[in-house]
């Protein structure tokens, strides 16, 4: 199915990615057109060259140096842009943490980064400053939004920055970066990357599936310190020379009917939760979405009749799932827009490569489910401090993943769950997935998830935690008729032995759902 592809993007030795996005867009004399709104405020590539410029020398002037890491607890913001472009620009590495998290989280962060800067809301120090007086390495230290004992002011130290700091001489491959897990199996692990690996990722995937444009308008649902915000709502437009719009609230159903509507926004970039929340929001008959052209999906598995649901709603916007992670930066498996396939999640990106993998490592044929490996050059160098969890994922070239896939003849991909939430029921192998998929179907089910517990004997059985949706009663009689619904469209031995009725699934600050939550 697949058209032909271009070549792979090369990239200079001297290379750095802050130039790429930012210092090319006023070279090139794009410098006047809007680069980020937020509020009632736009911001133009030439303003936020120059913020970006004077963050650099501030960082610069408290000792922030080459491979420095550099820690930014910020909401999505033009502070958030410019503190990221400003710690590439001074030659440190990035760190990105959620600005919500709690005090032993930041504690954490600190110890494993080992971060020489911090650059924080005034909203995170309660929990920040107790943290960081264990941490006396990490000296440079700067807040937005307030004043702090401790803490140079942002906006001040910018003023007294020049802005004329020059954007430092990196390689391709020096240190640029570090992509956070999910931490849904344990702490967040950072994958490491280099200069080279972001703007790799943009021109395959952004510029050439996605085929975004210069006058596309984004916003999204994931905040910028989560890898695929700071992919589709900062690095990506950056590329463009398009806007992006961003707020530093929880984003609601109801914030993006309104920012969609005022912005007249074409790319928004979505996940599964959210996709639901809008389809079940009472706007979603008069939301006027019809400048959308483009619905990205990722971070879970979006079930087939949300998909079904949204391009009824709104098929102006085609809703496109895709896979991506931390240890590759982005989406390297999409659906292609005027060819998605629903229910997949569509073909490899061009200049990546993937394996369907069997328990011997050995290539599985067309149709059999196995594990995924995946290899491009926007995959991480290792996970910081963790040697035996590098060489178990980080296979030469190859990115060991634990999602279990099938590909069929046509090369389009098909997700079958993670190997580790694999239950075995019976003697044989059943994927939560396939359970989850079809409860949703029942016109009872909001959401739902299935797990493996123990039937009192030592068996695994699979239990389904089940949202009802409104007017929906959580009793015996449901539970039969769940149980039933299940048995009639699988094989008899999946239906769920046990339900248990939830008011929401618990989710972790990127939107996967935390089944270790789920007893």
């Amino acid at each position: 199915m697949s058209a032909a592809s271009p070549p792979p993007p090369h990239f200079p030795d001297r290379f750095n990615m802050a130039d790429y996005f930012l210092d090319a867009r006023v070279r090139q004399g794009e410098g006047a057109r809007w680069a980020v709104t937020i509020g009632g405020r736009r911001y133009s590539f030439d303003e936020v060259h120059e913020r970006a410029h004077r963050a650099a020398g501030a960082l610069r002037s408290e000792g922030v140096d080459f491979e420095d890491r550099v820690l930014l607890i910020l909401p999505d913001g033009i502070e958030f842009v410019d503190a990221f472009f400003g710690t590439l620009m001074a030659g440190g590495v990035f760190c990105l943490a959620n600005p919500l998290v709690k005090e032993e989280d930041f504690a954490y962060l600190l110890g494993y980064t080992r971060a020489r800067a911090v650059v924080a809301h005034a909203s995170t120090l309660d929990r920040l400053a107790p943290a960081l007086a264990a941490h006396p390495r990490c000296r440079a230290r700067f807040v937005v939004g307030g004043e702090a004992e401790g803490f140079h002011e942002w906006e001040r130290a910018l003023a007294q920055a020049s802005p004329d700091t020059a954007t430092a001489e990196t390689s391709k491959d020096d240190l640029a970066g570090w992509l956070f897990t999910s931490g849904t199996t344990g702490k967040p692990k950072g994958a490491v990357h280099f200069h080279h690996d972001f703007p790799f990722n943009t021109e395959c995937y952004a510029k050439h599936v996605l085929g975004l444009r210069a006058d596309d308008v984004f916003v999204s649902v994931s905040r910028l310190f989560f890898g695929y915000g700071t992919g589709t709502n900062l690095m990506f437009p950056f590329a463009l020379g398009a806007e992006a719009i961003l707020f530093p609230e929880k984003p609601t159903a109801d914030r993006l009917f309104d920012h969609i509507e005022a912005h007249r926004v074409t790319v928004l970039t979505n996940v599964p939760a959210m996709i639901r929340q809008m389809l079940d929001s009472p706007r979603a008959e008069s939301a006027d979405l019809s400048s959308l052209r483009l619905c990205l999906s990722a971070g879970e598995a979006l079930p087939p009749d949300l998909y079904a649901r949204w391009m009824e709603r709104w098929p102006n916007a085609e809703l496109l799932d895709g896979i991506g992670s931390a240890e590759m930066f982005h989406i390297y498996i999409s659906n292609r827009p005027g060819r998605a396939v629903p229910g997949s999640l569509g073909e490899i990106v061009p200049g990546y490569e993937a394996r369907i993998v069997g328990a011997d490592d050995q290539d599985l044929a067309h149709g059999e489910v196995g594990r995924l490996w995946v290899k491009g050059d926007s995959a991480a160098l290792c996970y910081h401090r963790d040697h035996e969890k590098s060489k178990e994922t980080l296979r030469g070239d190859w990115v060991v993943t634990a999602d279990l896939f099938r590909r069929d003849a046509d090369g389009v991909y098909w997700y079958s769950g993670r190997a580790d939430d694999l239950l075995k029921v019976g003697g044989i192998f059943v994927s939560p997935l396939e359970i989850e998929d079809c409860l949703s179907r029942h016109p009872a089910v909001r959401e739902c998830a299935v797990v493996g517990v123990d039937d009192g004997g030592g068996l695994t059985i699979p239990k389904a935690f089940v949202a009802l949706r409104e007017g929906f009663l959580g009793d015996d009689s449901l539970v039969d008729e769940l149980q039933l619904w299940a048995k009639e469209k699988l094989a008899r031995y999946k239906f769920p032995r046990m339900v248990s009725f939830v008011e929401a699934l618990p989710r972790n600050d990127r939107g996967k759902i935390l089944r270790r939550e789920l007893t």
